[in-house]
């Protein structure tokens, strides 16, 4: 293993990745996307951490966190809790401040986002230099599996009207799986003041409005497995209200 990391960074990848892991409620998937991220890390060889900021979840995610920490080590699993459900840009801003890579990963800890894909991120980014690179679920090879009828309307009605109102420059706004330069991550998160599910939608398209390069790659995203989604109504109606928003303010 150290060798394919020495051989890795011999072609000229000295940099870390920090993976940010925003948990509520997920203390049965937390050990096996933890297991994954690791897993596909060391064989890559690709320096990085992992750091899980948990919203107070009352089913004990921050005690499975500890564990795991135990298990990984301190240096690999960083804990940065907070008391209670602050908002995702929230999340990722605090994430932000404890993290050591000039390169982050957003992703969900539900495993709708294999780390499989981690690779190709990285690769992706190498190649053309991009300020970000964002999964894709409706390009090239990219897919939805385990979703009802219902679900995928309103995922992609969501992405349809998105695209013709803000026209965005790239195929999968309302994602969450994507890889950012560190800088470029902490200028779009002081841009961006939605929250919820709009706050990915926002992101991309300030990064556009800045200049802001975007790669993507075309991923599968498979529905939960443990745990209950926590899409709803009222999320759905926060989405066409930030929509809204940004259509007049950009």
């Amino acid at each position: 293993m150290a060798s394919r990391r020495s051989s890795t960074k011999s072609r000229g990848n000295d940099n870390k990745y920090s993976v940010l892991l925003p948990t509520y409620n997920e203390r049965e998937n937390l050990p096996l996307i933890v297991w994954l991220l690791v897993k596909y890390f060391n064989e890559s060889g690709y320096d990085f951490e992992i750091i899980v900021i948990d919203d107070g979840s009352p089913d004990g995610t921050l005690e499975v966190a500890e564990q795991l920490q135990k298990i990984y080590g301190e240096d690999r699993i960083l804990l940065r809790p907070r008391a209670k459900k602050l908002g995702l840009g929230t999340a990722y801003i605090h994430g932000m401040k404890h993290a050591t890579g000039n390169f982050v990963f957003i992703m969900d800890a539900d495993l709708s986002h294999h780390p499989k894909f981690i690779a190709e991120f990285i690769e992706k980014q190498r190649e053309g230099g991009f300020d970000l690179v964002s999964g894709t679920r409706y390009s090239g090879n990219g897919g939805v599996y385990g979703w009802d009828l219902r679900r995928k309307l309103i995922s992609r009605g969501a992405n349809f009207i998105t695209q013709v109102l803000l026209r965005p420059g790239a195929s999968d706004l309302t994602g969450s799986f994507r890889l950012y330069k560190k800088e470029v991550l902490e200028q779009l998160v002081e841009q961006c003041v939605s929250k919820g599910y709009v706050f990915q939608m926002e992101m991309i398209v300030r990064a556009r409005q800045l200049g802001y390069s975007i790669g993507e790659v075309p991923i599968s995203f498979v529905d939960r497995v443990y745990g209950e989604s926590k899409l709803g109504g009222n999320e759905i109606v926060s989405f066409l209200k930030g929509l809204l928003t940004l259509f007049a303010t950009t």
